[in-house]
């Protein structure tokens, strides 16, 4: 039988709030004397969402980390359009985003440490302030055409975003330690949410864009990240306690996190080859339309996999994406757009179940009280990987001997994922990969 891919990773010493539960109940010959008068029973829905949205403070959460994640997709896009309509220079456009990306990958674990030592909105909320007096500043130094220098070292010195998503999968984990089943619910619902604020924030950010002004995508990125992230640490009653000072050590200490992270990077080069790819191959204004069916696929998939009561193992679900991410070689190769929308669809609905169980691996093996930074490192080699798929993913269209040729980078790259997965030591720490 299949490991569990979540297990229960508190993230504090506290104990867990206890919610009614009818089920419960004693009953019986020994039931005590208040319990034998009947009891209504509670109507009890058979959604699994729906009982995880009706636990106390949960929805209102949720709701401010979709609106702090949302601009997630929408920084990078509105970035390039705005210094590139100013300067005329998509590479500088391109520099200018990626600088600010390498440098957030090394801040945020560190940001996420502080997260896990002193408190969510002791340190989100400041952090978040700074990310958006920074992109503000971004947005000024464009405006006014400011020397180019300028631009990389605004993104250099503010790439401070923390890290909403891995924050609200911390709150689910210490509010459903006690319920493996509903804690799978939740991260697949986190995947969902992922795909949808990636999936919307390019359309938002180039509507803004067009249908204003050059920097409207950036101010409301900016905008949409504050209040969110504002919105989100008010929460209170559901923030994880602040773990004890302990010498746990680095989560890179934890056996399996390093090879772990490699199959992380590894996946992300599927999602970066795959959209350059793709956009090479569209070259038109449907490029984004179709792109997007590929979060589609996968945010669906997240919703049914956060239904099902079995879990897959890492391995199964690599496999699986491996084989799916050859439809669209095989529906570009045939040269019909329509097939290719269709191939990008199926293929997505691989990517929320490899990363809701590659997720829970990284809870399962983070030391109590680095939960934020243990999933913030595994973000950290996700978009690396997104960053040396993209690369790879040009070069392969620019010399493609064929259209269809640079759809094999993102087959390539989940072989990859599957074959480090495969050669990982089969220890007792890592049996459930």
């Amino acid at each position: 039988m299949p490991q569990p891919d979540l297990t229960l990773t508190p993230a504090g010493p506290a104990l867990a709030p206890r919610y009614d539960d009818p089920a419960a109940r004693p009953h019986g010959p020994g039931r005590g004397p208040r319990d034998r008068a009947p009891v209504p029973p509670r109507p009890s829905s058979r959604n699994p969402y729906r009982r995880l949205f009706a636990r106390p403070g949960t929805l209102a959460f949720t709701v401010g980390g979709l609106i702090g994640r949302l601009p997630a997709g929408m920084f990078g896009v509105s970035a390039v359009i705005m210094i590139a309509s100013a300067y005329g220079s998509y590479a500088l456009a391109g520099a200018v985003t990626a600088t600010g990306l390498a440098v957030g990958s090394v801040v945020a674990p560190l940001t996420a440490r502080l997260v896990d030592r002193y408190g969510q909105a002791r340190v989100a909320v400041p952090a978040a302030a700074y990310a958006f007096l920074g992109q503000l500043v971004l947005a000024l130094c464009v405006h006014e055409r400011a020397p180019a220098w300028a631009l990389f070292a605004t993104v250099a010195l503010t790439a401070t975003f923390p890290n909403t998503g891995g924050m609200s999968r911390a709150r689910w984990a210490h509010l459903l330690r006690d319920d493996p089943g509903a804690l799978h619910t939740a991260n697949s619902f986190e995947q969902a949410v992922d795909e949808l604020c990636f999936m919307l924030g390019p359309v938002l950010a180039a509507l803004l864009c067009s249908a204003l002004f050059p920097e409207a995508g950036t101010l409301g990125a900016c905008v949409l990240f504050l209040g969110g992230t504002l919105l989100f640490a008010a929460q209170r009653s559901t923030e994880p306690p602040v773990a004890p000072r302990v010498p746990a050590g680095s989560p890179l200490r934890a056996p399996g996190t390093v090879p772990l992270l490699a199959v992380f990077l590894a996946t992300g080069a599927v999602f970066g080859s795959m959209e350059v790819v793709t956009l090479a191959y569209v070259d038109g204004p449907v490029a984004g339309p179709v792109l997007a069916l590929q979060a589609a696929g996968s945010c669906a998939a997240g919703l049914l996999y956060g239904r099902a009561r079995r879990t897959a193992r890492l391995r199964t679900c690599l496999a699986a994406m491996t084989v799916l991410m050859a439809l669209p070689l095989l529906a570009a190769s045939t040269g019909s757009l329509l097939a290719l929308a269709a191939g990008l669809l199926v293929a997505g609905m691989a990517t929320a179940p490899t990363m809701v169980t590659g997720m829970g691996l990284v809870q399962r093996r983070t030391p109590p009280g680095r939960l934020n930074e243990g999933m913030t490192l595994a973000v950290t080699a996700l978009l690396a990987g997104i960053a040396t798929g993209s690369a790879s993913g040009g070069w392969a269209a620019d010399h493609a001997p064929f259209p269809a040729f640079g759809f094999l980078v993102p087959v390539a790259a989940a072989a990859v994922a599957l074959a480090l997965c495969a050669a990982a030591d089969m220890t007792k720490a890592r049996r459930s990969w």
